[in-house]
Protein backbone atom coordinates (compact mmCIF):
# COMPACT_ATOMS: atom_id res chain seq x y z
CA UNK A 1 0.00 0.00 0.00
CA UNK A 2 1.53 3.44 -1.20
CA UNK A 3 0.81 6.60 1.43
CA UNK A 4 -1.73 9.16 0.74
CA UNK A 5 -0.54 11.69 -1.19
CA UNK A 6 0.38 14.59 1.39
CA UNK A 7 -2.17 17.83 0.20
CA UNK A 8 1.51 20.38 -0.30
CA UNK A 9 2.36 17.71 -2.76
CA UNK A 10 -0.96 17.59 -4.42
CA UNK A 11 -0.67 21.09 -4.49
CA UNK A 12 2.38 20.96 -5.76
CA UNK A 13 1.33 18.39 -8.85
CA UNK A 14 -1.79 20.99 -9.65
CA UNK A 15 0.59 23.72 -9.57
CA UNK A 16 2.94 22.36 -12.00
CA UNK A 17 0.25 21.08 -14.23
CA UNK A 18 -0.93 24.53 -14.71
CA UNK A 19 2.90 25.49 -15.65
CA UNK A 20 3.11 22.74 -18.15
CA UNK A 21 -0.40 23.68 -20.03
CA UNK A 22 0.42 27.23 -20.11
CA UNK A 23 3.89 26.04 -21.26
CA UNK A 24 2.27 24.33 -24.06
CA UNK A 25 -1.15 26.06 -24.84
CA UNK A 26 -0.16 29.49 -24.06
CA UNK A 27 -2.03 32.19 -22.09
CA UNK A 28 -5.57 31.32 -20.31
CA UNK A 29 -7.95 32.17 -18.09
CA UNK A 30 -8.97 30.60 -14.98
CA UNK A 31 -11.92 29.27 -16.73
CA UNK A 32 -10.42 28.09 -20.06
CA UNK A 33 -7.47 26.46 -17.75
CA UNK A 34 -9.90 24.76 -15.56
CA UNK A 35 -11.32 23.35 -19.00
CA UNK A 36 -7.98 22.38 -20.36
CA UNK A 37 -6.62 20.82 -17.21
CA UNK A 38 -10.00 18.51 -16.25
CA UNK A 39 -10.13 20.39 -12.42
CA UNK A 40 -12.08 22.00 -10.81
CA UNK A 41 -12.35 25.85 -10.67
CA UNK A 42 -11.43 25.89 -6.57
CA UNK A 43 -8.31 23.73 -7.08
CA UNK A 44 -7.10 25.92 -10.30
CA UNK A 45 -7.58 28.92 -8.20
CA UNK A 46 -5.75 27.90 -5.45
CA UNK A 47 -2.82 26.73 -7.83
CA UNK A 48 -2.65 29.74 -9.90
CA UNK A 49 -2.46 31.88 -6.42
CA UNK A 50 0.33 30.32 -5.61
CA UNK A 51 1.79 30.60 -8.37
CA UNK A 52 1.45 34.23 -8.74
CA UNK A 53 2.44 34.89 -5.23
CA UNK A 54 5.93 33.25 -6.32
CA UNK A 55 6.47 35.08 -9.33
CA UNK A 56 6.12 32.24 -11.53
CA UNK A 57 2.92 33.57 -13.14
CA UNK A 58 1.36 37.04 -14.38
CA UNK A 59 -2.31 37.85 -14.94
CA UNK A 60 -2.95 40.56 -17.69
CA UNK A 61 -5.79 41.97 -19.45
CA UNK A 62 -6.50 40.32 -22.51
CA UNK A 63 -7.52 42.98 -25.72
CA UNK A 64 -11.13 43.32 -26.24
CA UNK A 65 -10.74 46.32 -28.37
CA UNK A 66 -12.44 48.27 -25.51
CA UNK A 67 -15.51 46.19 -25.57
CA UNK A 68 -16.72 45.58 -22.11
CA UNK A 69 -14.34 44.73 -19.11
CA UNK A 70 -11.44 42.66 -20.19
CA UNK A 71 -10.77 39.27 -19.49
CA UNK A 72 -8.10 38.76 -17.53
CA UNK A 73 -5.68 35.75 -18.21
CA UNK A 74 -2.86 34.34 -16.67
CA UNK A 75 0.63 33.54 -18.54
CA UNK A 76 4.33 32.49 -17.47
CA UNK A 77 5.91 35.60 -16.08
CA UNK A 78 7.54 37.38 -18.78
CA UNK A 79 7.73 41.12 -17.39
CA UNK A 80 8.42 40.36 -13.50
CA UNK A 81 10.80 37.21 -14.10
CA UNK A 82 13.49 36.02 -15.91
CA UNK A 83 16.28 33.47 -16.74
CA UNK A 84 19.47 33.70 -18.20
CA UNK A 85 20.81 31.41 -21.11
CA UNK A 86 24.63 31.50 -21.37
CA UNK A 87 26.34 29.24 -23.93
CA UNK A 88 29.72 28.33 -24.08
CA UNK A 89 31.55 28.06 -27.18
CA UNK A 90 34.99 27.62 -28.99
CA UNK A 91 35.33 31.12 -30.24
CA UNK A 92 32.66 33.24 -27.77
CA UNK A 93 30.47 33.26 -24.87
CA UNK A 94 27.08 34.22 -25.43
CA UNK A 95 24.28 35.79 -22.99
CA UNK A 96 20.63 36.44 -23.11
CA UNK A 97 17.81 36.72 -20.57
CA UNK A 98 14.02 35.09 -21.26
CA UNK A 99 10.98 35.14 -20.09
CA UNK A 100 9.49 32.22 -18.59
CA UNK A 101 7.43 31.71 -21.39
CA UNK A 102 11.25 31.30 -23.10
CA UNK A 103 11.37 34.43 -25.45
CA UNK A 104 13.99 35.10 -25.79
CA UNK A 105 15.04 39.13 -25.04
CA UNK A 106 17.62 39.80 -28.34
CA UNK A 107 17.87 43.23 -26.88
CA UNK A 108 20.04 41.94 -23.57
CA UNK A 109 22.01 39.72 -25.52
CA UNK A 110 25.58 40.13 -24.98
CA UNK A 111 28.79 38.25 -26.38
CA UNK A 112 32.24 38.24 -25.08
CA UNK A 113 35.88 35.93 -26.56
CA UNK A 114 36.13 32.59 -24.42
CA UNK A 115 38.68 33.53 -22.37
CA UNK A 116 41.80 31.06 -22.11
CA UNK A 117 41.26 30.46 -17.92
CA UNK A 118 39.33 29.05 -16.44
CA UNK A 119 39.37 31.96 -13.71
CA UNK A 120 38.61 34.50 -16.56
CA UNK A 121 35.66 32.71 -18.20
CA UNK A 122 33.99 33.12 -14.21
CA UNK A 123 34.65 36.56 -13.95
CA UNK A 124 33.40 37.69 -17.45
CA UNK A 125 30.24 35.06 -16.88
CA UNK A 126 29.49 37.36 -13.71
CA UNK A 127 30.38 40.80 -15.21
CA UNK A 128 27.78 39.92 -17.81
CA UNK A 129 25.21 37.91 -15.82
CA UNK A 130 25.19 40.62 -13.14
CA UNK A 131 24.84 43.36 -15.96
CA UNK A 132 21.98 41.65 -17.13
CA UNK A 133 19.90 41.27 -13.52
CA UNK A 134 19.73 44.85 -12.88
CA UNK A 135 16.47 45.43 -14.57
CA UNK A 136 14.43 47.37 -11.87
CA UNK A 137 11.48 45.08 -10.76
CA UNK A 138 13.08 42.09 -12.43
CA UNK A 139 13.51 38.98 -10.70
CA UNK A 140 16.08 36.67 -11.96
CA UNK A 141 15.22 32.88 -11.07
CA UNK A 142 18.48 30.93 -12.62
CA UNK A 143 20.99 30.68 -14.89
CA UNK A 144 21.29 27.50 -17.91
CA UNK A 145 24.32 26.54 -19.45
CA UNK A 146 24.84 24.89 -22.84
CA UNK A 147 28.89 23.47 -22.37
CA UNK A 148 30.59 20.97 -24.82
CA UNK A 149 32.55 18.50 -24.66
CA UNK A 150 31.68 15.55 -22.19
CA UNK A 151 30.13 16.34 -19.04
CA UNK A 152 29.86 13.54 -16.27
CA UNK A 153 26.56 14.72 -14.39
CA UNK A 154 26.70 12.58 -11.76
CA UNK A 155 29.72 14.69 -10.55
CA UNK A 156 28.42 18.20 -12.13
CA UNK A 157 31.70 18.23 -13.39
CA UNK A 158 33.45 19.00 -16.84
CA UNK A 159 35.44 15.43 -18.34
CA UNK A 160 37.09 16.62 -21.52
CA UNK A 161 36.11 19.71 -23.63
CA UNK A 162 38.57 19.08 -27.11
CA UNK A 163 37.29 22.57 -28.06
CA UNK A 164 36.93 24.36 -24.68
CA UNK A 165 39.72 22.47 -22.41
CA UNK A 166 39.47 25.46 -19.64
CA UNK A 167 36.52 23.63 -18.56
CA UNK A 168 37.95 20.14 -18.53
CA UNK A 169 37.82 18.85 -14.68
CA UNK A 170 35.57 21.87 -13.01
CA UNK A 171 32.25 21.78 -11.79
CA UNK A 172 31.55 25.41 -13.62
CA UNK A 173 27.34 25.17 -12.39
CA UNK A 174 28.21 24.86 -8.60
CA UNK A 175 31.28 27.93 -9.12
CA UNK A 176 28.33 29.82 -10.89
CA UNK A 177 25.69 29.15 -8.06
CA UNK A 178 28.74 30.34 -5.53
CA UNK A 179 29.80 33.55 -7.44
CA UNK A 180 25.84 34.82 -8.60
CA UNK A 181 23.56 33.40 -5.76
CA UNK A 182 21.32 32.07 -8.22
CA UNK A 183 20.59 28.04 -9.20
CA UNK A 184 22.60 26.74 -12.13
CA UNK A 185 21.59 24.27 -14.17
CA UNK A 186 24.34 22.63 -16.88
CA UNK A 187 23.79 20.90 -19.86
CA UNK A 188 26.07 19.19 -22.31
CA UNK A 189 25.44 21.21 -25.76
CA UNK A 190 23.73 18.12 -27.27
CA UNK A 191 20.83 18.26 -24.67
CA UNK A 192 20.54 21.54 -24.74
CA UNK A 193 20.23 21.46 -28.68
CA UNK A 194 17.49 18.49 -28.19
CA UNK A 195 15.68 20.67 -25.58
CA UNK A 196 15.32 23.49 -27.59
CA UNK A 197 13.81 21.63 -30.35
CA UNK A 198 11.90 20.11 -28.02
CA UNK A 199 10.25 23.47 -26.30
CA UNK A 200 10.70 25.62 -29.46
CA UNK A 201 11.18 23.59 -32.72
CA UNK A 202 9.46 21.14 -34.32
CA UNK A 203 10.22 18.33 -32.03
CA UNK A 204 7.36 19.79 -29.95
CA UNK A 205 5.31 17.40 -28.15
CA UNK A 206 7.71 14.51 -30.18
CA UNK A 207 8.82 12.30 -26.98
CA UNK A 208 11.22 10.18 -29.65
CA UNK A 209 13.78 11.96 -31.87
CA UNK A 210 17.41 12.29 -32.51
CA UNK A 211 19.71 15.10 -33.07
CA UNK A 212 22.82 15.46 -34.96
CA UNK A 213 25.05 18.51 -34.22
CA UNK A 214 28.01 18.90 -37.09
CA UNK A 215 29.46 22.41 -35.78
CA UNK A 216 32.56 22.73 -34.13
CA UNK A 217 32.37 18.90 -33.08
CA UNK A 218 29.41 16.17 -34.09
CA UNK A 219 27.61 15.37 -31.20
CA UNK A 220 24.14 13.24 -31.06
CA UNK A 221 21.46 13.67 -28.87
CA UNK A 222 18.87 10.86 -28.52
CA UNK A 223 14.95 11.33 -27.06
CA UNK A 224 13.54 8.64 -25.87
CA UNK A 225 9.87 7.79 -24.37
CA UNK A 226 10.48 11.54 -23.67
CA UNK A 227 13.54 11.40 -21.93
CA UNK A 228 17.29 11.96 -22.70
CA UNK A 229 19.49 9.08 -23.23
CA UNK A 230 22.49 10.10 -21.66
CA UNK A 231 24.59 6.86 -20.38
CA UNK A 232 25.94 6.05 -17.51
CA UNK A 233 27.26 9.10 -16.40
CA UNK A 234 25.97 11.56 -18.94
CA UNK A 235 28.57 11.48 -21.44
CA UNK A 236 26.68 8.95 -24.56
CA UNK A 237 25.85 10.42 -28.26
CA UNK A 238 29.46 11.50 -28.87
CA UNK A 239 29.78 9.62 -32.13
CA UNK A 240 32.24 12.87 -32.86
CA UNK A 241 35.00 10.71 -31.55
CA UNK A 242 34.39 7.67 -33.38
CA UNK A 243 37.92 6.70 -35.41
CA UNK A 244 36.66 6.75 -39.12
CA UNK A 245 40.20 7.31 -40.75
CA UNK A 246 43.67 5.88 -38.59
CA UNK A 247 45.72 8.17 -40.67
CA UNK A 248 43.87 11.07 -40.35
CA UNK A 249 44.91 14.59 -38.78
CA UNK A 250 45.08 14.66 -35.02
CA UNK A 251 41.65 15.93 -33.31
CA UNK A 252 41.65 17.60 -30.09
CA UNK A 253 40.71 14.36 -27.89
CA UNK A 254 44.03 13.26 -28.61
CA UNK A 255 42.92 10.33 -31.46
CA UNK A 256 43.24 10.83 -34.98
CA UNK A 257 41.07 10.45 -37.48
CA UNK A 258 37.44 11.15 -35.78
CA UNK A 259 34.63 11.78 -37.42
CA UNK A 260 34.60 15.52 -36.16
CA UNK A 261 37.96 15.96 -38.12
CA UNK A 262 36.38 15.15 -41.62
CA UNK A 263 32.20 16.07 -40.73
CA UNK A 264 30.92 19.28 -40.02
CA UNK A 265 31.47 23.02 -40.13
CA UNK A 266 35.24 22.62 -38.67
CA UNK A 267 36.00 20.21 -40.92
CA UNK A 268 34.58 22.14 -44.04
CA UNK A 269 36.26 25.38 -42.19
CA UNK A 270 39.64 23.32 -42.08
CA UNK A 271 39.28 22.02 -45.76
CA UNK A 272 38.66 25.48 -47.09
CA UNK A 273 41.79 26.71 -45.67
CA UNK A 274 44.15 24.37 -47.19
CA UNK A 275 42.58 24.88 -50.45
CA UNK A 276 42.99 28.61 -49.79
CA UNK A 277 45.96 28.46 -48.20
CA UNK A 278 44.83 30.69 -45.20
CA UNK A 279 42.78 29.75 -41.77
CA UNK A 280 38.74 30.11 -42.27
CA UNK A 281 36.07 30.38 -40.16
CA UNK A 282 32.71 28.29 -40.86
CA UNK A 283 31.40 31.97 -41.12
CA UNK A 284 33.66 33.58 -43.61
CA UNK A 285 33.48 30.21 -45.32
CA UNK A 286 28.95 31.26 -45.64
CA UNK A 287 30.39 34.95 -46.51
CA UNK A 288 32.47 33.78 -49.57
CA UNK A 289 29.93 31.26 -51.04
CA UNK A 290 27.43 33.94 -50.67
CA UNK A 291 29.06 36.74 -52.22
CA UNK A 292 30.71 34.26 -54.76
CA UNK A 293 33.80 34.61 -54.35
CA UNK A 294 34.52 30.90 -53.37
CA UNK A 295 32.27 28.18 -53.95
CA UNK A 296 33.84 25.17 -51.94
CA UNK A 297 32.29 22.64 -54.07
CA UNK A 298 35.21 20.11 -53.81
CA UNK A 299 35.31 20.46 -50.11
CA UNK A 300 31.04 20.39 -49.37
CA UNK A 301 31.11 17.14 -51.06
CA UNK A 302 34.09 15.46 -49.20
CA UNK A 303 32.51 16.68 -45.88
CA UNK A 304 28.99 15.75 -46.68
CA UNK A 305 29.93 12.56 -47.88
CA UNK A 306 31.25 11.68 -43.92
CA UNK A 307 28.51 13.34 -42.60
CA UNK A 308 25.85 11.24 -44.48
CA UNK A 309 28.17 8.03 -43.23
CA UNK A 310 27.21 9.55 -39.70
CA UNK A 311 23.47 10.05 -40.18
CA UNK A 312 23.27 7.04 -41.99
CA UNK A 313 24.38 5.28 -39.11
CA UNK A 314 22.68 6.66 -36.61
CA UNK A 315 19.75 5.62 -38.48
CA UNK A 316 20.15 2.06 -38.95
CA UNK A 317 21.36 1.76 -35.18
CA UNK A 318 18.69 4.47 -33.80
CA UNK A 319 15.88 3.98 -35.92
CA UNK A 320 14.67 7.53 -35.29
CA UNK A 321 10.83 8.88 -36.19
CA UNK A 322 13.04 11.88 -36.95
CA UNK A 323 16.35 13.10 -37.32
CA UNK A 324 17.28 16.47 -36.76
CA UNK A 325 20.48 17.88 -38.13
CA UNK A 326 21.99 21.26 -36.78
CA UNK A 327 25.07 22.63 -39.04
CA UNK A 328 26.17 25.98 -40.71
CA UNK A 329 26.80 24.13 -44.16
CA UNK A 330 23.16 24.64 -44.85
CA UNK A 331 23.31 28.41 -45.01
CA UNK A 332 25.80 27.65 -48.01
CA UNK A 333 23.48 27.03 -50.88
CA UNK A 334 19.97 26.01 -51.39
CA UNK A 335 20.50 22.16 -51.98
CA UNK A 336 22.96 21.67 -49.82
CA UNK A 337 20.10 19.91 -47.10
CA UNK A 338 19.21 18.12 -50.46
CA UNK A 339 22.02 16.50 -51.07
CA UNK A 340 22.54 15.43 -47.90
CA UNK A 341 19.85 13.43 -47.59
CA UNK A 342 19.95 11.89 -50.33
CA UNK A 343 23.40 10.88 -49.69
CA UNK A 344 22.41 9.70 -46.59
CA UNK A 345 19.55 7.84 -48.55
CA UNK A 346 22.06 6.02 -50.56
CA UNK A 347 24.17 4.55 -47.48
CA UNK A 348 20.98 3.97 -44.78
CA UNK A 349 18.97 0.75 -45.03
CA UNK A 350 15.87 1.36 -47.01
CA UNK A 351 13.21 0.43 -44.34
CA UNK A 352 14.82 2.78 -41.88
CA UNK A 353 15.61 5.31 -44.19
CA UNK A 354 11.95 4.97 -44.93
CA UNK A 355 10.76 5.56 -41.27
CA UNK A 356 12.50 8.61 -40.09
CA UNK A 357 11.85 11.74 -41.58
CA UNK A 358 15.34 14.29 -41.79
CA UNK A 359 14.62 17.53 -40.81
CA UNK A 360 16.43 21.09 -40.15
CA UNK A 361 17.18 21.71 -36.61
CA UNK A 362 15.82 25.24 -36.26
CA UNK A 363 16.53 25.63 -32.59
CA UNK A 364 19.88 27.34 -30.91
CA UNK A 365 21.60 26.49 -27.88
CA UNK A 366 20.83 30.09 -26.50
CA UNK A 367 17.36 28.37 -26.61
CA UNK A 368 18.54 25.17 -24.95
CA UNK A 369 20.00 26.92 -22.11
CA UNK A 370 17.01 28.80 -21.17
CA UNK A 371 14.53 25.42 -21.91
CA UNK A 372 17.08 24.09 -18.90
CA UNK A 373 16.29 26.47 -16.65
CA UNK A 374 12.63 26.75 -17.06
CA UNK A 375 11.85 22.92 -16.91
CA UNK A 376 14.02 23.11 -13.67
CA UNK A 377 11.80 25.40 -12.08
CA UNK A 378 8.68 23.91 -13.04
CA UNK A 379 9.99 20.23 -12.07
CA UNK A 380 11.14 20.98 -9.26
CA UNK A 381 7.62 21.54 -7.39
CA UNK A 382 7.48 18.43 -7.20
CA UNK A 383 9.47 16.15 -5.61
CA UNK A 384 9.49 12.29 -7.57
CA UNK A 385 10.15 9.16 -6.41
CA UNK A 386 11.74 8.02 -9.86
CA UNK A 387 14.71 9.98 -11.40
CA UNK A 388 15.88 13.41 -10.46
CA UNK A 389 17.91 16.26 -12.15
CA UNK A 390 20.92 14.88 -11.60
CA UNK A 391 21.53 15.32 -8.08
CA UNK A 392 20.87 19.38 -8.67
CA UNK A 393 19.01 21.05 -5.77
CA UNK A 394 17.18 24.11 -5.45
CA UNK A 395 18.42 26.53 -2.76
CA UNK A 396 16.86 29.33 -1.61
CA UNK A 397 19.51 32.21 -2.99
CA UNK A 398 20.17 35.50 -1.29
CA UNK A 399 18.74 37.39 -4.31
CA UNK A 400 15.22 37.39 -2.69
CA UNK A 401 13.81 36.09 -5.64
CA UNK A 402 10.65 34.71 -5.09
CA UNK A 403 10.42 30.87 -5.61
CA UNK A 404 9.36 27.73 -3.73
CA UNK A 405 12.37 26.75 -1.74
CA UNK A 406 12.47 22.26 -2.57
CA UNK A 407 15.62 20.70 -1.52
CA UNK A 408 14.05 17.40 -2.50
CA UNK A 409 15.92 15.71 -6.22
CA UNK A 410 13.23 16.22 -8.87
CA UNK A 411 12.13 14.08 -12.15
CA UNK A 412 12.49 15.84 -15.55
CA UNK A 413 13.08 14.59 -19.13
CA UNK A 414 16.86 14.54 -18.13
CA UNK A 415 15.69 11.87 -15.52
CA UNK A 416 17.91 8.81 -16.78
CA UNK A 417 21.22 10.37 -17.36
CA UNK A 418 22.64 9.64 -13.77
CA UNK A 419 20.86 6.54 -12.52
Amino acid sequence: MHAPAQPKLLSRINERSVLRTLQSEGPASRAELTRRLGSTAPTVSKAVASLLETGLLEEYDADENGRGRPAKLLRLATQTAQVLGLVIDVEQCRLVTAGLDGALKDETHTAFETPATYDDLLDHVEQHARGLTQTLGVSTLGVGVSIPGLFDYREQKGILSPNVPVTNGRCLGRDLETRLGLPCVVLQEMHALCLAERHYGEAKGLDDFAMLEAGAGVGLGIFSGGQLLTGNSGIAGEIGHIPVDPEGRPCGCGGRGCLETVAGDAALAWEVSQSLGKKVTIEEVVRLAGSGRYQPLGEMDKVLGHLSLAMATIINLMNPSTLFVHTRMFDLADDVFDRLVEQTRRRALAPSFADCRIVQARGSKRQGAVAAMTEYLTDCLVPMLAGHWNGLRHEEHANGAAFPPNKSRIDSPLAAQSR
